[in-house]
C-alpha cells in the first residue's frame, strides 16, 4: 500500500512538472489537474496532507510558467491559476511549505459546513429512527421478544405481549400391589392383586398455556387460557378428564380447560383476578411438592386418567381449580396477600364412590349436599426474606364454606338426613408451610389442618353421614440436594389422616358404621431428576403408598416409574 502511493504520488508530480508548459497555453487543464486532485483525494488515494501539497506545487509551478508568457497567462493562466488557487483555499492549512501560506478561513467555513451537514443527517436519522419505532408499535409487525428458558415464547403485537408456554411429559410406570383389603377412600392400589404397566402421565398432564398481556391507562391486563391434555383414553365421570381412564381401542384423550381467566392491576393497587384458575388453599402445598414434575401415587395405573396423584391425598388436599373473583396485593416489603370468593363446591362422598363389596358393609359412608346460598372463602398470605446466603419463603392459607341441606341414607336405602330438616355444616379450614434453599439443599414443610375438610379432594368425605363434621389433618416433608446444577436428589415422606365425627364407630353393620372408612394415607418417594437441556428433564423415582382403615383394614403398593418431562 505504502509503496502504491508512493508511485502514485511520483506520478501525478511528474505530470504536473511534465504538462506544465502546455498548461500555459491551454488554460483550462489547470482546472482539470485540480479536478484529479478532488478526485483521489474523494476516493481516499490521498491524505489531507498530501493533497494540500501537491495542489499547492501545482499552483505554484503554473505561477512560474506564466511569467515568460505573461500575454498568454494573463488571458489563459489566470483564470486556471485562480480556479487552482481557490481549490487550495478550500483545504490547505499554513505551513505545509516554507513560503506557501494559505487562508485559514476557508477551512474553517468548511468545517463549518461539514458540521452543519452532519447535524442535518443525524436529525435525519433519528426521525427516521423514531417512525420506524412508531411502526413497529402500530401492531402492522410482529416481533419476537428474546428467549428465556422456562418462560415460553413471547411475541409483540404493537401494545400487546402474546406469551405461549407449556410442557409435555410421559413415564412408564410399574406398580406392583402388596396385597391387603380394599379401603373406602384410600389412594393405594395395593389390594388390586395383580401387577400393571402403564404408559401415562404424571402428575401434571401435558399443558399449553396461552397468555396476552398489555398496558392500558396505567394498568396491566391480561387474558389466560390454559388447556391441559392428556395421553391416554379418558372415560367421563365424577371428575371428568381426571377420572380413571378407559384403555380401550378407539378410545380418546381427556382435554382439560383448567384456565380461563383475566386479570387487571398494577403495583401500586394490587391485581384483580376473575375467572377459572388455581384456587389460594393449598397452591403452594402443590407448587412445592416435587411430585408435580413426576408420578408419585399412581391413583389408578391399571387404567390410568389425565394424572396420577403424586402427593395428593398423602400430605395434603388438592387445591383445584374454581371459578374466583379474587385480589392480590402489591408486595410490601417481602409480604403479599390474597382473598377471594370461589364457586361453592359440593359436598362429595368419595369413599362411597370407591366403595368396596365387603359383606355388610354400610352403602353411605357421608352425607352429601348440593345447596349453596354463599360463596366459598379463601385467603393466602406469603412472605419472602433471606438471611445471609438462606432464603426462606413462608406461606399460610384458610379455607371456609357453609354446606347447607345435607342429606344420606342409611343401608337399606332409607333416609338419615332429609334436605327439609335444613341440616347444615359450616367447613373450615388452614394450613402454613415453609420451603427453604441454602445453595445446593432444599427443604419444604407443610401442614393443614381441617374441620369438615375431608381428605385428598376439598370436601371429600368431610361430614359424616349424622351431618357431624370429621376433622383431618395432613404433614409433608421433603428434602432436596443438587449434585451438580442438572442432577438432583429428592426424598419426601406425607400423611393424611381422616378422623371419625361424633356418633360415628367401626361397627360394620350399624347405620354409621366406618370400619371400611379410610383412617390414614401415606407413602414414602424418592426422585431424582436430570435436566439434559433447557426444555428436557429425565426423571427415575420409586414410591411406596399404604392405607389404612379405622377398622383395621391396610393395603399397599409400590411403584418404579421412569420418564421424560419436557417444558418450555
Amino acid at each position: 500500500m505504502a509503496s502504491g502511493k508512493k508511485a502514485l504520488l511520483a506520478t501525478v508530480m511528474a505530470a504536473s512538472v511534465a504538462g506544465m508548459p502546455h498548461l500555459l497555453w491551454a488554460p483550462a487543464y489547470a482546472d482539470d489537474y485540480a479536478d484529479l486532485l478532488d478526485v483521489l483525494r474523494a476516493k481516499g488515494s490521498l491524505t489531507r496532507h498530501e493533497y494540500d501539497t501537491l495542489l499547492a506545487k501545482h499552483v505554484h509551478h503554473a505561477a512560474l510558467a506564466a511569467e515568460p508568457h505573461a500575454t498568454h497567462a494573463v488571458r489563459g493562466a489566470s483564470s486556471g491559476t485562480r480556479t487552482a488557487v481557490a481549490h487550495a483555499g478550500r483545504g490547505a492549512q499554513a505551513g505545509y511549505e516554507p513560503g506557501i501560506r494559505f487562508d485559514a478561513g476557508a477551512e474553517e467555513n468548511d468545517v463549518s459546513l461539514r458540521a452543519e451537514d452532519a447535524a442535518t443527517r443525524a436529525e435525519a436519522s433519528a426521525r427516521s429512527a423514531q417512525e420506524a419505532a412508531n411502526a413497529l408499535n402500530s401492531g402492522n409487525f410482529v416481533r419476537v421478544a428474546k428467549y428465556v428458558p422456562g418462560k415460553g415464547l413471547t411475541f409483540k403485537a404493537g401494545p400487546i405481549d402474546i406469551n405461549l408456554s407449556g410442557f409435555v411429559n410421559g413415564f412408564y410406570s410399574y406398580n406392583s400391589p402388596a396385597g391387603g383389603r380394599p379401603i373406602a377412600g384410600g389412594v393405594s392400589s395395593g389390594s388390586s392383586g395383580f401387577d400393571s404397566s402403564a404408559v401415562r402421565n404424571g402428575l401434571l398432564p401435558a399443558g399449553f398455556i396461552l397468555k396476552m398481556n398489555t398496558v392500558q391507562q396505567g394498568m396491566d391486563i391480561s387474558a389466560v387460557l390454559g388447556m391441559y391434555p392428556g395421553l391416554d383414553n379418558a372415560k367421563p365421570a365424577a371428575f371428568n378428564a381426571n377420572s380413571g381412564g378407559s384403555p380401550v381401542g378407539l378410545g380418546t384423550a381427556g382435554i382439560d380447560l383448567r384456565q380461563v381467566y383475566m386479570t387487571f392491576g398494577n403495583k401500586e393497587m394490587g391485581t384483580f383476578k376473575i375467572g377459572r384458575d388455581l384456587a389460594l388453599f393449598a397452591s403452594d402445598a402443590i407448587m412445592n411438592d416435587a411430585t408435580l414434575l413426576s408420578v408419585g401415587s399412581t391413583g389408578s395405573n391399571s387404567a390410568p386418567g389425565n394424572t396420577s396423584l403424586g402427593r395428593i391425598g398423602v400430605g395434603y388436599v388438592y387445591a383445584d381449580w374454581i371459578p374466583q373473583i379474587s385480589y392480590t396485593s402489591p408486595k410490601l416489603g417481602g409480604f403479599q396477600g390474597s382473598v377471594g370468593i370461589f364457586q361453592p363446591l359440593d359436598e362429595f362422598g368419595y369413599a362411597d364412590a370407591t366403595n368396596p363389596t365387603a359383606t355388610n358393609a354400610p352403602s353411605q359412608y357421608s352425607a352429601s349436599a348440593t345447596q349453596h346460598s354463599s360463596p366459598m372463602v379463601q385467603g393466602r398470605a406469603v412472605y419472602d426474606f433471606s438471611v445471609s446466603d438462606l432464603q426462606v419463603h413462608i406461606w399460610a392459607s384458610f379455607l371456609i364454606q357453609h354446606m347447607q341441606g345435607l342429606t344420606s341414607t342409611r343401608p337399606d336405602g332409607t333416609a338419615l338426613l332429609s334436605e327439609d330438616q335444613h341440616h347444615g355444616a359450616m367447613v373450615e379450614a388452614g394450613d402454613i408451610g415453609t420451603k427453604l434453599t441454602y445453595g445446593p439443599l432444599e427443604g419444604v414443610a407443610y401442614y393443614y389442618r381441617g374441620s369438615g375438610l375431608g381428605t385428598t379432594g376439598l370436601f371429600f368425605d368431610g361430614v359424616a353421614a349424622n351431618g357431624r363434621k370429621r376433622s383431618s389433618e395432613g404433614y409433608y416433608v421433603q428434602g432436596a440436594y443438587h449434585i451438580t446444577k442438572k442432577f438432583r436428589l429428592v426424598g419426601s415422606y406425607g400423611v393424611s389422616n381422616l378422623y371419625l365425627a361424633g356418633g360415628e364407630n367401626t361397627a360394620t353393620e350399624s347405620a354409621l358404621g366406618s370400619a371400611g372408612l379410610v383412617r390414614r394415607n401415606q407413602s414414602e418417594v424418592g426422585a431424582a431428576y436430570y435436566q439434559m437441556t433447557d426444555w428436557l428433564t429425565v426423571v427415575g423415582e420409586y414410591s411406596h403408598t399404604s392405607s389404612a382403615a379405622h377398622g383395621g383394614g391396610k393395603e399397599s403398593d409400590n411403584t418404579a416409574s421412569g420418564g421424560v418431562m419436557l417444558m418450555f
